[in-house]
């Protein structure tokens, strides 16, 4: 949600907001404001595909700063799309507007996108840290609100609809949050901040009632205002406006939020106001409270009547910001026995499994699991990436695609009384999204077929589109045209996978039952991983699926930059006393082969939508492993990857340099990485042909055969934390 202009008017105006030594309190946190907020706004990598131990590294410094201010802080993430599909119009919007900075990126120009995995790291950072955490069924800001507003405490977040909803203990925006600035002595330490309440902006217009504000907000158009309201309410402005400063043109100018505050406030309350515009508008209709609950009333016929209904359009935008005393997310947050995640579910319109509804709650159930569930309509996520091939997300098609499985045959075979699927349930995939389609298909420019017709999203089967809706009678799919992002449509069918698992008790299904799904989906073998730490199990599965499936096939030197990579994370996530001689060597090696923040000269495309294809393949394969209940445990994401280190690497291995030359000074990292490349070679069922490995000049390869689960073990024994020796 966002007013549109509203942010610009009021932090330009210092005084609606009051300095504040921020201490000894809650504080609710919009997640997803926050990592955005945290990774984009510190110099992090983008065009790389990220950097996640530095990013890892800044939250916890973030909450670190917290907990020296005694503030508790309690994260509340967005879930799955919205089920009403009120904001499908401004999602489309955003997901063209990330496509075409993800083509600017990758082209050297600057652009900001968030790398894929972040989301991912910061529930981790959190979870690791002890920081309470929930994940909404939608969008979280609602509940962001009622629950700020029973607790009294004031909300961090980055979102405009934050000065409209009435908090006692008021909103402050993260620009004015100066956490990097822990002020005063222990144990008195504050952070300095800046706070903004709904009394202090209307006491700023002559007493003007506070009910009025989400009037502004509609008026002046915010997430949920369609362009054919917004029509009508812009034939309104120049006469609501006239007493703002001059100057401003345009929707939400922050000329028009003054204008229409000084407007308001001449009117004492929301239904006055409301009959105001219906009179200027040409309707005939009053009393604005019963207009909103009854619907259109009885408005003049053609003009009159249609701006009539324009009033009432207005009273229920007005209601988003109507708060309820008690929050849903109290009950998750109190822990004990009455902490339970039904009445934060029990609205959305595919009853959930308990588990997967606990799992949800918990941020461990990807936001991808619940569009496929609720709506049969996944949104993917743009990467920097070569635009002019395949999206890197059709690597992890056949991943995806078991996933699909799992969740819908049952339904299917419930709903069609039939076993696996049919003819015409086909997922096509376009523009980053992907969608049902049906029928018979017509050659794509890609060559590969595109289907024509498709099912309305209160249809039951197979998966919907998120940039698309059905036309109006037709049955017919009409898609966003995103140019900049694809060349080529590639369709995905679910699969259900050969064991068939039922998703009401799929938690209670025997761990070597989901753990050989797993492997099934990924085509590798058990007994080639084994030898390997428990969380190193998944990255090198996926690695191996990967090496499998990418187009074009990935290179040597980006194989063996990938696992040097990880090699990096598990030297700088183990601290043993016993290493602490070769930690600072180590450090320093890794850093010199770094690229540098922001650096774009020599930027190769083509090794950045290869190592986009690993992402997305990670991406998919831990939303399934979560939907499995983790037969693998995940990894430390934050170190498995990091962006500007494996694109320094590619290139140094591209000169002419081998693996063991850049691991000279390191013998432990080195032992490691032939330890991950020979589990590598022997875990995939199709290997790379001996003439791709000899085409490295350093190498790589093994020598003397692959060491044994045994020689393996021990290299790793090393590193072993005592948690996963027990296990």
């Amino acid at each position: 949600m966002g007013v549109h202009g509203l942010t610009s008017y009021v932090e330009g105006n210092r005084g609606l907001f009051q300095d504040v030594r921020f201490r000894d309190s809650r504080l609710v946190i919009d997640g997803c404001s926050l990592f955005f907020r945290l990774y984009l706004n510190h110099g992090l990598d983008q065009a790389h595909g990220g950097d996640y131990d530095a990013f890892a590294a800044l939250l916890s410094t973030f909450i670190s700063a917290l907990e020296a201010c005694n503030i508790l802080p309690y994260v509340v993430l967005d879930g799955g799309m919205d089920p009403s599909d009120k904001k499908l119009s401004t999602l489309r919007q955003r997901l063209q507007s990330k496509i075409q900075e993800a083509e600017s990126l990758s082209r050297g120009r600057h652009g900001s996108v968030l790398p894929l995995l972040t989301r991912h790291v910061f529930i981790q950072v959190l979870s690791q840290r002890g920081v309470p955490l929930v994940q909404c069924p939608a969008e979280a800001d609602w509940e962001i609100a009622c629950l700020a507003n029973q607790w009294g405490c004031p909300v961090l977040t980055n979102d405009s609809d934050f000065y409209i909803f009435d908090l006692p203990g008021g909103y402050i925006p993260f620009r004015f949050f100066q956490w990097a600035n822990v002020s005063g002595s222990p144990p008195n330490h504050y952070i300095p901040a800046r706070r903004y309440t709904v009394s202090g902006m209307c006491q700023h217009f002559r007493g003007m009632n506070r009910e009025l504000l989400p009037l502004c907000a509609v008026l002046a158009g915010n997430d949920y205002t369609t362009e054919q309201t917004y029509k009508h309410i812009h034939t309104l402005l120049p006469q609501l406006t006239t007493g703002g400063k001059r100057g401003g043109r345009g929707r939400g100018s922050p000329s028009h939020i003054e204008g229409l505050l000084l407007w308001l406030s001449s009117f004492p309350g929301p239904e006055e106001a409301l009959e105001e515009v219906g009179r200027l508008t040409g309707g005939v209709e009053r009393g604005g409270g019963e207009r909103g609950r009854g619907g259109r009333g009885r408005g003049r016929a053609g003009r009159g009547g249609e701006m009539s209904g324009l009033c009432s359009v207005l009273w229920s935008g007005m209601q988003e910001y109507h708060l309820t005393p008690q929050s849903r997310l109290s009950t998750w947050f109190s822990g004990g026995s009455s902490r339970s995640p039904e009445g934060l579910w029990a609205t959305t319109p595919c009853p959930l499994p308990e588990w997967l509804c606990w799992a949800a709650g918990s941020g461990a159930m990807a936001p991808l699991v619940l569009d496929v569930l609720e709506l049969r309509r996944v949104l993917l996520i743009p990467q920097v990436e070569n635009s002019r091939l395949p999206s890197s997300h059709c690597s992890a098609t056949a991943i995806r695609q078991a996933l699909y499985g799992i969740l819908l045959a049952n339904q299917e075979q419930g709903e069609r009384g039939e076993t696996g699927w049919g003819e015409g349930h086909r997922v096509q995939r376009q523009g980053g999204q992907e969608t049902q389609v049906e029928g018979q298909g017509e050659r794509g420019r890609g060559g590969r077929q595109c289907g024509r017709r498709g099912r309305g999203r209160g249809q039951k089967q197979g998966v919907g589109q998120g940039g698309a809706e059905p036309s109006s009678g037709s049955g017919q799919v009409r898609t966003t045209p995103l140019a900049l992002w694809r060349v080529t449509d590639c369709q995905v069918e679910p699969r259900t996978p050969g064991t068939r698992l039922h998703l009401e008790t799929l938690c209670q299904a025997p761990v070597s039952v989901r753990l050989g799904v797993l492997y099934d989906v990924l085509g590798v073998k058990e007994s080639s991983l084994s030898p390997l730490p428990l969380h190193l199990r998944l990255a090198l599965g996926v690695t191996g699926f990967w090496r499998r499936e990418a187009r074009p096939f990935p290179s040597l030197p980006q194989v063996q930059a990938l696992l040097l990579g990880m090699v990096h994370g598990e030297m700088a996530r183990n601290t043993h006393p016993g290493q602490k001689q070769n930690t600072a060597a180590e450090q320093n090696l890794w850093m010199k082969l770094r690229l540098r923040p922001g650096d774009r000269r020599g930027f190769d495309v083509g090794v950045a939508h290869s190592l986009s294809q690993w992402q997305a393949c990670l991406w998919s394969v831990l939303s399934l492993n979560q939907l499995l209940c983790l037969p693998l445990p995940e990894p430390d994401t934050a170190w498995l990857f990091s962006g500007s280190l494996v694109h320094g690497l590619v290139g140094r291995l591209r000169g002419g340099c081998s693996p063991e030359s850049v691991l000279a000074a390191a013998p432990l990292s080195g032992h490691i990485y032939r330890s991950l490349l020979a589990a590598l070679e022997n875990c995939t069922l199709n290997t790379l042909p001996s003439g791709r490995r000899k085409r490295g000049r350093g190498g790589g390869g093994r020598r003397g055969g692959a060491p044994s689960s045994q020689e393996i073990n021990n290299r790793f024994a090393l590193l072993m934390t005592e948690e996963e020796d027990e296990e």
